[in-house]
């Protein structure tokens, strides 16, 4: 029999941060709310030591809730800011970013435009994958494509993987892929109901652990 895969967590992403005080304290309450595995934290363009106070002000906020910190790019930035690691987006800046991450510091891979790239970051050392996360435009895999991914990587691989959810509807389809985690983009801090809200019943799609 196939060993099952823990049960399921979800990670937060920020929007692209520049008021981290007072999103600081919307993040904490929401951290409280349900098990949260990361946080992927967005920084706005800035200059370099207003992008590390921003991320040293948010990385302390999540790793207080012993939640792991990652930065969404920016690898050279995770040890002078303390964070567990970082979220790279496309199979070529992973590979360049690997050096500076590994061994001490999560590497995440993300921006995975097939199959071919998701094994090929999973050799080359990626702590997780990422299926389903939208580009810089806004464009992203069809649905069906990222629940296809996600059924096929949790069926064969160990490496954890992460669907991303892009509304409150897709968590329970990706969730029943028998997906390691379900990513809530920064869509849920913008939402009608409060993202406690939205987090409260994301949490309550997951599924039991499915066995491998």
């Amino acid at each position: 029999m196939k060993p099952q895969r823990p049960r399921q967590r979800l990670n937060l992403a920020t929007p692209a941060l520049d008021d981290t005080a007072l999103f600081a304290r919307e993040l904490d309450a929401a951290l409280a709310t349900a098990d949260i595995a990361a946080v992927l934290i967005r920084l706005a363009d800035a200059d370099e030591r207003t992008l590390i106070n921003r991320a040293k002000a948010i990385t302390a906020v999540v790793q207080q809730r012993d939640v792991a910190a990652l930065l969404d790019g920016r690898p050279e930035l995770v040890g002078r800011v303390g964070a567990d690691g970082a979220h790279i987006t496309g199979i070529e800046p992973f590979a360049v970013a690997l050096a500076s991450l590994k061994p001490d510091r999560i590497a995440g891979a993300g921006g995975l435009r097939s199959r071919h790239d998701a094994m090929l970051a999973a050799e080359a050392g990626a702590d997780y994958v990422m299926f389903g996360e939208p580009d810089r435009k806004g464009g992203r895999l069809p649905f069906e494509t990222v629940l296809e991914r996600l059924t096929w990587w949790a069926e064969l691989f160990e490496i954890p993987c992460i669907g991303y959810a892009a509304s409150l509807d897709e968590v329970g389809p990706l969730a029943r892929t028998g997906t390691d985690f379900v990513a809530l983009g920064a869509w849920i801090w913008s939402v009608p109901q409060s993202a406690i809200a939205t987090i409260a019943s994301a949490a309550g799609a997951l599924v039991e652990p499915v066995s491998r």
